[in-house]
């Protein structure tokens, strides 16, 4: 009786068993090919024996149905048993295309090892192995190792048992590569034309590709039509590898001139994941014709369209077709074409542009494909701005009498568009158009007068012209201010600088009423005035006559006199001196006294006759009371008394002739 019995595989007659399915158990009993009456016996047999109490229990094996494994990298089959023999064999079997087995390897326990023996690699490099549990070890897996193998046990008594394991090896292919179509393709044609060829290399299992077109994938069917499909071929390489060639047809239009398309190529992994490999983008060539063409101005220009005289001007032509069509350009001069130039840039450049050259100027796309109610030719009009060198009425010098009027100076601006005329004086305006009047003039208004004239709607262009104003006449003439030192009024002996400043043209000559005059500093009043300066000392002399400056030159000569007013003498101070000169002789006086009584005073014999030649004491009263003043007046008078001649003569020797007497 045959069938599967549940976790166990399939039980079989002997030598009855077919090949296993990927991970089924099988168990099958030892003999010998017999015919089919006595495999019909036997089976009886065995089945009589199943129901003995003594009969011995099957053996059985497992391994994993299924291994997914990325090429290269290692796995281990292991082959497990579920009961315990004593003594076994385990065999590992490789079944190729053909069905066919080929063991590989086997082992048997010895002892408490598990003694193992390759039997054939089949070129393998590195072998098969068997690890101590009896696992097949396969290393640097390849695809050639992509089969069914048979782990199978016989246990003697037990029977036999089989399962068997399916290996999947995956290989990631190559970059993937687009090769585009690098020729020009017409939108004008109704049909799918072939865009690029995609190819994804040496993968396993076969991968897949997708196309896209701007980021999105394109839905394109394989089957033949206008709109657009795919083609693809599959090439098993002799490395087992596989590669996958896509073609992508599209009907084209404008809109993909600017398109991105590139392709994707799919693979599996293992445990069920995909790899994704993009290929590079790339764009195509298309020829369509053209729509719309924009002539402009491209050089520096004004809102107005105005450009400088002398200028590079560029005019610039763009059509939309592709590729780009040759550019006719041309001007119109009494409704006739002047041909100027034919190029494929779109551009015509006028060198150093002049003001005869302002027009009307044309741009022709040369376009045979385009739909012949389009627009091919523009035109624009080159407005050239220019500004003459201005023209003076005056020349570079005007000269003009004091305090005339009426002199007007005319300024010629000829330009285009019409220029905008001012008038300056150290950058200040004075007048709006191009006369300037001159009235009532000073010699403040000398110097530099410009003319300038610009175009506010022609930036940077613009010219000046100036000239440069003298005015003659008698000169003016301003004293400074003088004030006494100290008080309302001067003193005699006082000293002060007067200073004149003059302007005038020719310029004028500065004289003083008295000598000692020199160049002043810069003068106050400013640009055009000169001056000179003289330091006197005040005295009533000067006071009443005064002193004067002149200025004048040949039209005529300004004069101004400094007066000082009442002069005070310097009485008070005379007195202060004679009392100084009294105080310092009183006190050489003192000096000499002091000195003389010194003197005596070290001379012991006069000192000892004075005490011999002593009065009584009436006479001392007297003396005291009454010799002071004849002393005294000797002194002052220089009598012939005996103090007179002390005090006329030397210090020693008068004193000394004046005691021997007495």
């Amino acid at each position: 009786m045959g069938g599967r019995v549940p976790g166990r595989g399939l039980r079989c007659q002997p030598h009855r068993c077919r090949e296993p399915h990927p991970g089924s158990v099988t168990a099958t009993t030892a003999g010998n090919m017999e015919p089919p009456d006595a495999r019909a016996g036997l089976l009886w047999l065995a089945l009589l024996l199943a129901g003995h109490s003594g009969i011995q229990a099957e053996v059985h094996v497992s391994v994993p149905p299924l291994v997914d494994v990325l090429q290269g990298e290692q796995i281990i089959l292991n082959c497990t048993l579920r009961e315990h023999p004593e003594h076994y064999v385990l065999e590992w079997f490789l079944v190729d295309a053909s069905g066919s087995r080929h063991l590989l390897a086997s082992g048997e326990p010895q002892g408490s090892k598990l003694q193992s023996t390759v039997h054939n690699s089949r070129g393998r490099n590195p072998p098969y192995a068997l690890n101590p549990s009896g696992g097949l070890v396969i290393n640097d897996t390849q695809v050639g190792d992509e089969r069914d193998y048979v782990c199978v046990v016989k246990a003697g008594p037990m029977g036999t048992s089989e399962a068997t394991s399916k290996v999947r090896v995956f290989t990631t292919p190559e970059p993937t590569e687009v090769f585009p179509n690098k020729g020009t393709l017409s939108v004008l044609d109704e049909f799918a034309q072939e865009i690029a060829t995609c190819s994804s290399l040496n993968g396993n299992p076969v991968p897949n590709i997708t196309w896209y077109r701007n980021g999105q994938q394109l839905k394109v069917p394989t089957e033949l039509n206008t709109k657009g499909y795919m083609t693809s071929r599959t090439v098993r390489e002799a490395s087992g590898l596989y590669s996958l060639t896509s073609t992508l047809y599209l009907r084209l239009y404008k809109e993909d001139r600017d398109a991105r398309f590139h392709c994707a190529a799919q693979y599996k992994l293992p445990s069920g994941q995909v790899g994704h490999l993009d290929s590079p983008a790339f764009q195509l060539t298309l020829h369509y014709p053209t729509e719309h063409v924009e002539f402009w101005l491209g050089s520096p220009s004004t809102t107005e369209g105005w450009v400088r005289e002398g200028d590079a001007v560029q005019l610039l032509c763009q059509g939309d077709g592709s590729p780009s069509p040759e550019y006719s350009f041309f001007r119109l001069q009494n409704n006739q074409e002047e041909q100027l130039k034919v190029n494929l840039k779109g551009n015509l450049t006028l060198e150093g542009v002049r003001r005869d050259q302002s027009g009307t100027y044309g741009c022709r796309v040369e376009d045979y494909d385009a739909d012949e109610n389009a627009q091919l030719v523009k035109i624009l009009d080159l407005s050239v701005a220019y500004l003459d060198p201005l023209e003076l009425s005056v020349p570079g010098e005007l000269f003009v009498f004091l305090n005339s009027s009426g002199t007007v100076v005319d300024c010629s601006a000829r330009g285009l568009p019409a220029p905008t005329v001012r008038w300056t004086k150290d950058s200040v305006t004075l007048a709006y158009g191009p006369t300037l009047a001159l009235d009532s003039v000073t010699f403040d208004s000398a110097g530099t007068y410009t003319c300038e004239a610009s175009t506010p709607t022609v930036p940077l262009l613009s010219q000046t012209q100036s000239f440069q104003l003298v005015v003659q006449g008698t000169p003016e003439l301003k004293p400074n201010e003088i004030k006494p030192i100290s008080g309302n009024s001067w003193m005699e002996g006082d000293e002060v600088t007067l200073v004149c400043s003059a302007q005038g043209y020719p310029e004028p000559k500065l004289t003083w009423s008295q000598p000692g005059d020199t160049p002043a500093e810069p003068p106050f009043e400013g640009k055009g005035w000169m001056s000179s300066s003289l330091m006197v000392k005040v005295t009533s002399a000067l006071s009443r006559e005064g002193v004067s400056c002149e200025a004048s030159n040949v039209h005529g000569k300004k004069s101004h006199v400094f007066h000082f007013g009442s002069v005070a003498p310097q009485t008070a101070q005379a007195g202060v001196a004679v009392m100084a000169v009294a105080v310092s002789v009183g006190l050489l006086l003192l000096v000499v006294a002091a000195f003389y009584c010194m003197r005596r005073k070290g001379r012991p014999s006069c000192c000892r006759r004075a005490e011999k030649g002593a009065p009584p004491a009436r006479e001392q009263e007297l003396s005291h009371s009454g010799s002071d003043r004849p002393e005294q007046t000797g002194l002052l008078m220089g009598g012939p008394s005996g103090g007179g001649r002390g005090g006329g003569g030397g210090f020693g020797d008068e004193v000394s002739d004046g005691l021997g007497v007495h």
